[in-house]
């Protein structure tokens, strides 16, 4: 592979399977979530975002490689699944949920950043132009997820001391 644009193209696929996997973890975050109305507030608004990413991935790819790669969105869904379902057999999901959600968020971020230099490198401005509005969108959830992490684990922990259900 020693066209550039290949190397483009591989990794907007790449993109839009992560985001089917985040969209997957995302929606089971959220079905889940009970006793904490900011943070579920805040995912389901990060949940549109992310189909809206999707979308606007999948139109840059039909633009120019003709199309996503079905075994890698799959793929991607299936470990998100998997990440999904390891929530039932943990005591402090909502805790390790936001972990799991800040770290894949800098994943995405570090993605998009890649994905902006290599579109500027073939002259691709419109996939340049739809990864950067992606990438303020992570940027600001994983900036969320900072700022609130602190008060997330406190829930959790008074609600736990409590007796009260604090797992998610």
């Amino acid at each position: 592979m020693s066209d550039p644009r290949e190397h483009l193209h591989a990794w907007l696929r790449d993109a839009h399977a992560m985001e089917e996997q985040a969209i997957t973890m995302l929606t089971s975050q959220s079905v889940r979530l009970e006793n904490y109305p900011e943070l579920k507030a805040q995912i389901d608004k990060h949940l549109q975002e992310t189909r809206d990413q999707a979308a606007m991935l999948e139109r840059c790819l039909e633009r120019v490689s003709g199309g996503t790669s079905g075994i890698k969105d799959i793929a991607a869904k299936m470990v998100a699944f998997g990440q999904g379902l390891s929530g039932l057999f943990v005591d402090d999901e909502v805790v390790k949920g936001s972990l799991a959600s800040y770290t894949f968020e800098q994943m995405e971020i570090a993605s998009y950043k890649i994905l902006i230099a290599a579109a500027e490198h073939v002259g691709d401005q419109e996939t340049k132009r739809v990864c950067e509005t992606i990438l303020q969108q992570e940027v600001a959830m994983a900036e969320w997820l900072n700022e609130h992490a602190a008060t997330i684990t406190r829930k959790f922990l008074e609600r736990d001391q409590q007796g009260l259900t604090a797992k998610h």
